[in-house]
């Protein structure tokens, strides 16, 4: 069979806004990117998906999209974008944009048209619902950032649904007028040589036709957020969201080698249906367990197993640990654990997604409530669910390396690129040692994964290709732990970047190591 470029490679996310400024406005852009593209080189990464790059008023940061076929000029211009293609592809590296489908901002031309009056042919391109007989929203559906999920507009007398912030009008994908709007779009997206589109909360593109109430939450609790009062089984993951996952594909396929990928937060029994009933939705449904999973080896042993028994006959599985909305993989299992994760993402069956400075163990950022940003930390305080910590400017060189500006969030340079290229031990050494054996390794990359044990708290599975085996072994506690293992002796990589302790047919690995051995 046909291996596509996405199945072995590394995807790498960019949240632009803080990867790299070219201009000292404080705010990275595309030709920031696009001086950085070496650095990928060096690194080993096969694809960049950047973040929403397209014109918006920013009240959430670029996921409000106010014209879906052109760039903010915050980024750069679109000559600016057609460099950034053109660079990247000629060292091979793809490039995968950030389309977010459910909402506009309401600063679209669509919306101020669809606003206007009820009779305006673009009312039926937003969702719109009448007041209850008291006046209040149409039912109790909770936006994700706090507060009822309708706002009312007393132009019309009616409310208008928007699963996020109020800005954030949900466009109404039952309409057809609105699907073949947002897939021109698309189209001329790849047309200008974009090799594929991350898909933000594809589950939330339609909601239940008659717009029950959702469910109370019996399990709610104040920390968790308000959005988690009540379950969405009625504003999220209809049927009919596959049906559109399936026509992103069929418009995909028309173009060679291009991906789709879809931001889904599901179990796995709903999420796998996103691949589509013949593999014909989207090409890998986000799998997001790692970032919410108990750090241990039995805990992380059962979690592969599930994900891989849940998959249908082709799917292609994938990996990540962090991403722009969730705490940073350093921050939860700590600098030394990190190393074990890191080889954990790239040696698992499947493809990886890194978010930006992982690689260099980035922890969350501290933020000064004065400069706080982030709107869900603003209309949730609190609850520890703000962003920003996430989204700091990656650190180039222990004075930044940024911006020659004031950055737009505080800049934390403990851990920077320039002083982690100096020794051989670095977080940025080992990822970069890790990248290179998965492209060396096809058993890595594309071979089949047999889980083996967890006792002790150490992990231990089998990759294999053809001739190839190799063994993983993780060390999930800070405590040494001697395994019997074969070939102990023929190890090829670790996480302390020295040889372990080995007699004959065991290993002892040292606290929070983990290493892969080659195998007969």
């Amino acid at each position: 069979m046909r291996t596509e470029w996405w199945q072995s490679g590394v995807i790498y996310q960019i949240y632009p806004r803080s990867f790299q400024d070219s201009n000292g406005d404080g705010i990275g852009d595309l030709d920031g990117i696009t001086s950085r593209l070496s650095y990928f080189e060096e690194l080993g990464i096969d694809a960049i998906w950047i973040s929403p790059i397209f014109p918006s008023p920013m009240k959430d940061f670029g996921y409000d999209v106010s014209n879906y076929d052109d760039i903010d000029p915050i980024f750069g211009s679109m000559k600016d974008f057609d460099r950034l293609i053109k660079e990247a592809h000629a060292r091979d590296i793809k490039v995968i944009l950030d389309f977010v489908p459910n909402h506009s901002s309401d600063q679209h031309p669509w919306f101020q048209e669809s606003k206007s009056s009820r009779e305006n042919p673009k009312r039926d391109w937003y969702i719109w619902r009448d007041p209850k007989s008291d006046g209040s929203p149409p039912n109790n559906w909770i936006s994700d950032f706090g507060g009822p999920a309708w706002t009312f507009d007393p132009t019309t007398n009616q409310y208008y649904s928007h699963a996020f912030l109020k800005e954030q009008p949900d466009l109404n994908w039952r309409n057809s007028h609105v699907r073949l709007e947002m897939y021109d779009s698309m189209r001329k997206w790849f047309n200008r040589g974009v090799d594929g589109f991350r898909l933000d909360v594809l589950w939330h593109v339609i909601k239940a036709q008659d717009f029950r109430d959702n469910p109370v939450n019996p399990d709610y609790k104040p920390h968790m957020g308000e959005m988690h009062k009540v379950l969405q089984l009625n504003s999220t993951d209809q049927p009919e969201a596959i049906e559109v996952a399936r026509e992103m594909r069929a418009l995909a396929d028309r173009y060679d080698g291009r991906v789709l990928i879809g931001e889904i937060y599901l179990p796995f029994e709903k999420l796998v249906k996103y691949y589509g009933p013949k593999q014909d939705g989207v090409h890998m449904p986000f799998n997001f367990t790692l970032i919410d999973a108990e750090w241990k080896a039995d805990t992380i042993f059962d979690l592969i197993a599930r994900y891989e028994a849940s998959l249908p006959p082709g799917a292609w599985p994938n990996w990540v640990l962090g991403n722009h909305d969730r705490p940073r993989i350093a921050s939860r299992v700590g600098l030394a654990q990190a190393r074990v994760a890191a080889t954990l993402l790239l040696t698992l069956r499947g493809t990886p997604t890194m978010y930006y400075g992982d690689e260099l163990g980035m922890e969350d950022g501290v933020i000064p409530l004065e400069r706080v940003v982030d709107p869900r930390e603003i209309l949730d305080p609190g609850k520890g669910l703000g962003r920003d910590p996430v989204r700091t400017p990656m650190p180039w060189t222990p004075d930044g390396g940024f911006t020659e500006g004031e950055p737009w969030l505080p800049q934390h340079t403990d851990r920077n690129v320039e002083d982690e290229m100096q020794f051989d031990s670095s977080m940025l050494n080992m990822y970069k040692l890790l990248l290179a054996l998965r492209r060396a390794h096809p058993a890595l990359s594309l071979g089949s994964i047999a889980l083996e044990s967890a006792e002790s708290n150490v992990l231990i599975y089998r990759r294999e290709h053809g001739d190839e085996i190799l063994r993983v072994a993780l060390n999930f506690s800070d405590r040494d732990q001697t395994i019997a293992i074969p070939n102990a002796d023929r190890m090829i990589f670790s996480t302390l970047l020295s040889a372990p302790e080995t007699s004959g047919e065991t290993v002892t690995l040292r606290a929070n190591e983990a290493i892969i051995i080659e195998a007969d």
